[in-house]
């Protein structure tokens, strides 16, 4: 009995090592092939969601009625509401986001009152855009009961239109320009917006 046991022993050892390490090997080749596919469904994500987020995909997707590459945003100085002079060029470094308007402009007032205060909350006190409105009406006390309390963006006047019709050729409003970092201007829009949408503000921050 004892030699038989001794002899059976040996001989079912051999049986379970390489049972073992097939399996062995195949769970870790298993595993390299998920993991390299999780590498590349996310490399292609990663490639996917930069294409998206270019700008020429973004601009294409906005269908701005103006897209340009190598034309300088004419500079100007207009007085705010209360009376100092704000320059275009002041904002260089940031994408601006150039706003002309009127009161006598129904889309206009609705565009002010309804979805401009949270597209105004939304670029306050950040470093890389801006809004800027400018309306040929006269002075502060002509557009005051039409603007939202607490608008921070700043309100320029430009009652001759020497800056919104001379140098912009604006004839209708509402008309909004975009302008990167290095002055440039990248679109217009001759009509309402829709300032919440996240492609708009994709758009802005991938001019940076």
């Amino acid at each position: 009995m004892t030699e038989s046991s001794k002899s059976s022993s040996p001989a079912k050892e051999p049986e379970e090592k390489p049972s073992s390490s097939t399996a062995l090997r195949a769970a870790q080749a298993f595993f390299a092939l998920s993991a390299l596919g999780v590498v590349v469904t996310f490399g292609g994500a990663v490639r996917d969601g930069e294409t998206r987020r270019s700008p020429d995909t973004l601009v294409r997707m906005l269908q701005p009625d103006y897209e340009g590459r190598n034309r300088t945003a004419p500079d100007f100085t207009l007085r705010d509401k209360d009376g100092r002079p704000v320059r275009l060029s002041d904002f260089r470094g940031k994408t601006v986001v150039l706003h002309f308007w009127s009161r006598t402009c129904a889309p206009c007032i609705d565009e002010l009152q309804r979805s401009l205060p949270a597209f105004d909350e939304l670029v306050h006190g950040r470093s890389d855009v801006a809004l800027v409105l400018v309306t040929t009406d006269p002075d502060w006390n002509s557009v005051q009961e039409l603007v939202p309390d607490g608008f921070k963006s700043p309100i320029l006047f430009d009652p001759s239109s020497s800056v919104v019709g001379g140098r912009y050729g604006t004839r209708l409003f509402p008309e909004t320009w975009v302008i990167d970092p290095r002055g440039v201007i990248r679109a217009r829009f001759d009509r309402t917006l829709e300032w919440d949408s996240s492609v708009f503000f994709d758009f802005l921050l991938s001019l940076r």
